[in-house]
């Protein structure tokens, strides 16, 4: 499940280039906000429960921000959401928990299908 996630998003992040020319990324920002969100709090949950993931959740937004090569005012805004995604969860859960692990499952689901709608709908 982790590595068709991982795969979806970086299509997404991989294609997503040629969609930036469409509209500077303006058409699908609301997508990608959400998306560095997603990865900000898998993160977070995936290193508290557990997961030997280590950097790999950083990686990725790193990943979808090097794709996107936004302008510093839009690249703050994707920093800020993987933050608020990260601290979100940082100041509700000090360990792993039920709660936490079904957290992770659909984060890693609403991330591979926001990855999988990007592509669909901003790539030629």
């Amino acid at each position: 499940m982790m590595r068709r996630f991982l795969l979806i998003l970086l299509m997404a992040t991989t294609l997503a280039v040629p969609a930036r020319a469409i509209d500077s990324g303006a058409a699908f920002e609301a997508e990608l906000q959400r998306l560095s969100e997603i990865l900000g709090a898998l993160h977070y949950l995936r290193g508290l429960c557990g997961a030997k993931d280590g950097q790999k959740w950083r990686n990725e937004m790193r990943a979808l921000i090097e794709a996107e090569a936004p302008a510093p005012e839009r690249k703050t805004k994707l920093m800020a959401s993987f933050n608020r995604g990260y601290s979100g969860f940082q100041q509700s859960y000090r360990t792993c928990t039920d709660a936490a692990d079904i957290a992770i499952r659909r984060y890693l689901d609403e991330g591979a299908k926001i990855s999988r709608e990007i592509t669909a709908r901003y790539t030629n």
